[in-house]
């Protein structure tokens, strides 16, 4: 972020004291540096060249968005006519150009009335140009931060469902774990208080470490191998998880909990197979399970966290990611790919 505006302000740095050479261009004649700099009419330029970009930047932080966006458009069109006489008139008032010939490369004299035509003619195409450059911009920024709040409120909206889903999830494990006194009831809850401090204290930021994101889902898979014993065969393995890589919170583990939600019957053969790993700026991740009977009821219908997974990387991750989910009639198959950077 601090990166970024450092970049902005060099641009505008750049940006202004290339709009203040113009006079170079505009000043024909002038090919000896020491006539260019006693010709007024450089002072002028120069002038003029100053007031459009203190035009340009009270437009854009203060007359757009207190009168235009207020629809407050006289008001708005009077002061951009205001702008415009200052801007135009007040440099020819405050250097005059005197009818003499101040170098070999200059010419004689401007003919009487050129002030004027100067005025009218070359300052309102330059008027024109930055008062309406600096509109569409700022209207182009006011889409973006709408877009941005938009995005964060549909954001707060899905992590406003996986939480409390998480904490269903994990809050009937504890249960059904004290209802069989098991002896790594203690153990489980340690795993289950990690979970829920970093659900707490992390989940609300945009992005955090891709490790802590792991450790997480390492101590939920632990969480779970607690639970179900060696009554399902759980496969985990992680690779090349490096320090200072970042990921959206809790973007992974919906298509996890979707495994174990739907993976597992003490009944019947379980097998959970889950792989994350980093390959360049690529995240991997392949969550397999296969397909067991389910009670009918409200836990054997699918999928609020995955469709909440799939709104979220495309908001996160647009043109950045690729989600393939392949069912078959013994089996599920989640792969998914993310760049990181």
């Amino acid at each position: 972020m601090m990166k970024n505006k450092t970049v902005q302000i060099i641009f505008h740095i750049v940006g202004c004291l290339l709009f203040l050479t113009l006079p170079v261009l505009f000043i024909p004649g002038s090919n000896d540096l020491h006539d260019f700099l006693r010709d007024p009419r450089t002072w002028r330029e120069t002038l003029h060249n100053v007031l459009i970009i203190i035009f340009f930047y009270i437009n854009f932080y203060f007359f757009i968005p207190k009168f235009f966006f207020n629809r407050r458009y006289f008001l708005f069109v009077l002061i951009m006519f205001a702008s415009f006489l200052i801007v135009a008139f007040l440099p020819n008032i405050l250097v005059q150009v005197p009818n003499f010939r101040p170098g070999p490369h200059i010419a004689d004299h401007e003919p009487r009335g050129s002030r004027l035509v100067f005025a009218i003619g070359h300052n309102i195409f330059f008027f024109l140009a930055v008062m309406f450059f600096s509109l569409m911009l700022k209207i182009n920024n006011r889409l973006k931060i709408s877009e941005k709040e938009k995005l964060n409120a549909e954001l707060s909206y899905f992590k406003a469902q996986i939480n409390p889903h998480f904490l269903f999830n994990t809050l009937n494990t504890i249960y059904s774990l004290a209802i069989q006194k098991a002896d790594n009831t203690a153990e489980a809850i340690v795993k289950l208080s990690g979970m829920m401090r970093f659900v707490i204290s992390d989940a609300s930021s945009d992005y955090v470490s891709l490790e802590k994101e792991i450790s997480y889902i390492s101590d939920y898979i632990e969480f779970q191998k607690i639970r179900h014993g060696e009554t399902v065969k759980i496969e985990y393995q992680t690779q090349n998880i490096l320090p200072g890589e970042r990921i959206a919170p809790l973007l992974l583990m919906p298509f996890i909990e979707n495994a174990f939600k739907f993976g597992i019957n003490p009944e019947e053969e379980s097998v959970i197979s889950i792989s994350i790993g980093v390959s360049g700026s690529e995240l991997h991740m392949l969550v397999y399970n296969k397909k067991v009977v389910l009670p009918e009821g409200p836990e054997s219908q699918s999928g609020l966290g995955i469709n909440n997974a799939r709104h979220r990387l495309e908001l996160l991750y647009p043109n950045k990611h690729q989600l393939f989910i392949s069912e078959g009639e013994q089996d599920f198959k989640v792969e998914l790919y993310i760049n990181i950077q």
